[in-house]
């Protein structure tokens, strides 16, 4: 299983899938074909059909139609058999011979793979992929998630981990200060702003759960303006563990040590599901991304709050369960609406997952290895109409 890093990448929003790996993708064409003369990249399936909200060209043009001139070619309605987000990118020299012709596909959380996924996968830094071995060798060993997460890492993730919670806490509190209507034509208004201010109207429960709402929003409104944010698992969920740690450590006082632990955690949990399953809302719909954060999110604060290994467990298992399902359709492919409102949500979910298994000892039936075996399974059968298309769901149009 491959480093944490991948799960937290840092970039600019809105999409980690569309905006994120195409860009990572053109970086890596343009430096094999440098003296290229023109580009042509088409775009295909679910990456088309929301790549221009989701500002697909501009970040591959960005790179590529500065060296040369480029052509984006879009085909929303064919899908390539690997991913649903796939790319071809093509190389024309001065007579416009071909040059190069590379298939590649952003498979979410700015990562990219294809058939020969050795060319682009990262190397394998765990020996184990699934919770529940991690489980038994931290109990057997007297450990914690994060000590496994520190045995197996190089030794330079608590660095990689201490700049990661920087820019989350710069984008919450950048997010905080910032008014006006969102890009994209929906006419959308940021809000945390407006949260953060009603919730020190309330009192305790209350003023709590205002404050863990307005620190989502803060982080899921700089992704849907193009701000810097770190993935978590993806930029569209981006918002959620950052405000519930960003909301613990206010509150609470935890060091940034166990802040940094408790990132470790998350960052586990989540490569766990991604090495397993997918963290693609083109793939698997929203719950492998909204429900992967959330889930990230509950181990992350069971930690803070000293659970025990099962119980960690148990909170992550509840935080993805109960997102089984989840499709992805935002409107005008824009990660804006229902996008921004259900990190907020998923915030709030992690929360009660981490003191509804903190009443318990941990054991339950279904384990989170089974749940991320069936949320893969459900998103494979979900309709692609569902998944990221823009056509389905709360995106038909008339919906909005």
């Amino acid at each position: 299983m491959e480093s944490i890093k991948g799960i937290f990448r840092i970039g600019n929003g809105p999409s980690s899938s569309h905006t994120m790996g195409p860009r990572k993708a053109a970086i890596e064409f343009l430096e094999r074909n440098s003296d290229a003369h023109r580009f042509e990249v088409t775009l295909y399936g679910a990456l088309a059909a929301t790549g221009k909200g989701h500002l697909t060209d501009q970040a591959i043009l960005d790179v590529l139609a500065r060296a040369v001139p480029t052509e984006i070619i879009w085909k929303p309605t064919q899908f390539l058999t690997f991913h649903p987000n796939g790319m071809m990118f093509e190389a024309f020299d001065a007579i416009d011979k071909k040059m190069e012709s590379w298939t590649i596909f952003s498979i979410g959380g700015g990562s990219l793979a294809n058939e020969k996924t050795e060319i682009v996968k990262g190397e394998s830094v765990y020996d184990m992929c699934h919770i529940g071995n991690i489980m038994d060798w931290c109990n057997q060993n007297g450990t914690s998630y994060w000590e496994y997460v520190d045995r197996c890492e190089q030794s330079d993730i608590w660095d990689y981990l201490a700049h990661v919670w920087e820019v989350m806490q710069t984008g919450i509190r950048r997010g905080l200060d910032t008014d006006g209507v969102l890009p994209g034509g929906l006419g959308v208004r940021r809000k945390a702003s407006d949260y953060y201010i009603r919730s020190t109207g309330y009192t305790d429960a209350m003023r709590n759960r205002g404050l863990v709402y307005s620190y989502a929003l803060a982080t899921s409104e700089e992704n849907a303006a193009g701000g810097e944010i770190v993935t978590a698992p993806t930029c569209g969920s981006s918002g959620v563990l950052p405000a519930v740690l960003y909301h613990l450590q206010q509150t609470r006082n935890f060091s940034k040590q166990r802040i940094l632990r408790a990132l470790a955690t998350a960052g586990l949990f989540g490569a766990v599901v991604k090495h397993n399953a997918s963290v693609s809302g083109a793939d698997v719909g929203c719950q492998g991304e909204v429900g992967v954060a959330c889930a990230m999110a509950a181990a992350a604060a069971c930690q803070l709050f000293g659970g025990t290994t099962a119980q960690i467990e148990y909170a992550a298992e509840m935080g993805l369960e109960h997102h089984l399902g989840l499709t992805c359709d935002p409107i005008c492919g824009l990660v804006q609406i229902p996008c921004i409102e259900r990190n907020a949500f998923a915030a709030a979910r992690a929360m009660d997952s981490n003191i509804y298994s903190n009443y318990t000892d941990g054991r339950h039936r279904v384990s989170f290895d089974r749940v991320v075996e069936v949320m893969r399974e459900t998103g494979h059968d979900i309709p692609s109409l569902y998944k990221e298309t823009a056509e389905g769901g709360l995106a038909k149009a008339g919906s909005f």
